[in-house]
């Protein structure tokens, strides 16, 4: 997950995500029913969680809200680098993306992205 920006496919660095409202329509249609799935079960929901919070924070600059919507967009998609349904392979793609994306946007997810994450999980 930690695995350095130069060594990923292109496809898969965060700088590729600019903001797209496609990607934004995306994670807002889907976001909650994939991460209701897998919740459980992929170690990093509660940053995707985080993150996709702070892309509907109006406070929030578009370039953060680029690279949120695209990871997230990524995470949901079921065209992946590598598909979900490959047990113990399948998310490590995704977890790449959303590492890369909190990585990039670490500064803008807030203490109440995180807590309003941690609600979630309280209340799922």
């Amino acid at each position: 997950m930690d695995e350095p920006a130069d060594k990923l496919p292109a496809a898969l660095l965060v700088e590729n995500f600019g903001y797209d409202k496609k990607n934004e329509e995306l994670v807002k249609k889907s976001f909650w029913s994939k991460t209701r799935k897998f919740a459980g079960k992929i170690p990093f929901t509660r940053e995707a969680v985080a993150m996709y919070y702070c892309a509907l924070d109006a406070k929030t600059p578009l370039w953060a809200k680029g690279i949120a919507f695209g990871a997230l967009a990524y995470f949901i998609s079921p065209v992946d680098a590598i598909p979900d349904a490959l047990i113990g392979l399948g998310f490590t793609d995704d977890a790449a993306v959303i590492a890369a994306g909190i990585k990039a946007i670490a500064g803008q997810v807030k203490e109440e992205h995180k807590q309003k994450a941690e609600e979630f999980f309280k209340d799922s």
